[in-house]
């Protein structure tokens, strides 16, 4: 196998999950052969249930991802899920999908059979998300955003800290507050924060803000050939807000032409990039992107103050055939066991 990928973008994935080079396999619970009919672990199919490959596509590739298998299998997931610091009681039809989730899993990994149905899985998210259950074709990128957050919210934890704020008025005091963050295996593996510098074109003053999320969508350059580096490359380029996208300045107290830049001040373990295939008016961006196998280096986009500098392995791509009317999904995924696509 080389060492990079190439195929025309209109017809293959517009996601694609890369994952730090960790070995998790010395955790997980071995299946044995059963006979003369080998069956690989993660080596296993899911049924259409009319309409649901792009659902098929997101669960193959997530359960190839080897630090979410092993947090499931290993029954960490039932922790999270009784864990007594939530402050409110847990919406049921949350649990359910983190619950079905795991059992899908475990058929995957640990079961016998070549082909699963994913039907408890893609009725228990479709309890709170119905247009996934009307067997109507659906986009895979919110299929997977939608599954990442309910895992979330079933499964997070509150942090609760102190910190100093100071109040204004005539007299300035400092007083202590509580603030609450929550954390779970989700963000602990795929979230990533940006920071944006802003600076005002007017007065130059520069301010800071931060975005955090799970998915990074990427702008596809306009030249037929490129590569994934140079997406990278038009995403974090220095952008000029004017005339209807100024941003408020809040020295000039005024809107005000702006220079943006993003830089990446948060890693994630694990990394989903989503490929804008389509422009504004729905037009298929047909090119060649070159994507690596291995070592995407993202140095070059981490804020310089931080003194990580990941780089990644691919395992797992989402593809689609068609376009914003139809199409299909398939999925290539790399088993952990037997190191093949």
């Amino acid at each position: 196998m080389t060492s990079q990928l190439s195929l025309p973008a209109g017809d293959f994935g517009i996601y694609y999950v890369l994952a730090e080079c960790t070995d998790y396999c010395d955790t997980l619970p071995v299946k044995e052969a059963d006979g003369n009919q080998p069956h690989f672990q993660g080596v296993t199919g899911l049924r259409n249930l009319d309409n649901t490959c792009c659902v098929n596509a997101i669960l193959q590739c997530l359960c190839s991802i080897l630090p979410l298998v092993e947090y499931f299998l290993t029954g960490k997931y039932i922790t999270a899920l009784q864990n007594k610091t939530y402050p409110f009681l847990l919406p049921s039809d949350c649990s359910e999908v983190a619950t079905a989730f795991a059992y899908l899993m475990t058929d995957m990994w640990l079961g016998d059979s070549d082909c699963v149905s994913p039907e408890i899985f893609w009725s228990a998210l479709g309890n709170l998300y119905p247009a996934f259950t009307k067997k109507t074709q659906q986009d895979a990128q919110e299929f997977l955003i939608c599954v990442l957050n309910e895992l979330h919210e079933a499964l997070k934890k509150y942090h609760y800290s102190r910190r100093r704020s100071y109040e204004k008025g005539s007299t300035q005091r400092c007083c202590r507050k509580w603030t609450t963050t929550e954390t779970s295996v989700i963000t602990q593996l795929f979230e990533e924060q940006l920071n944006y510098s802003i600076v005002c074109l007017k007065c130059e003053k520069c301010t800071y803000k931060n975005e955090v999320f799970t998915v990074f969508s990427l702008p596809i350059p306009s030249k037929y050939e490129c590569s994934l580096q140079d997406c990278l490359q038009c995403f974090f380029q220095q952008d000029a807000l004017t005339w209807n996208n100024e941003i408020h300045c809040s020295f000039c107290e005024t809107k005000q032409e702006t220079a943006v830049r993003a830089s990446i001040s948060k890693a994630p373990k694990i990394i989903i990039f989503h490929l804008k295939r389509f422009d504004i008016q729905g037009t298929t961006k047909r090119k060649l992107i070159h994507y690596p196998l291995t070592n995407l280096d993202l140095t070059p986009y981490i804020c310089s103050i931080f003194r990580k500098y990941p780089k990644y392995n691919l395992c797992a791509v989402v593809n689609h055939f068609g376009d914003l009317d139809g199409g299909h999904y398939t999925a290539f995924c790399k088993n952990s066991v037997t190191q093949a696509w």
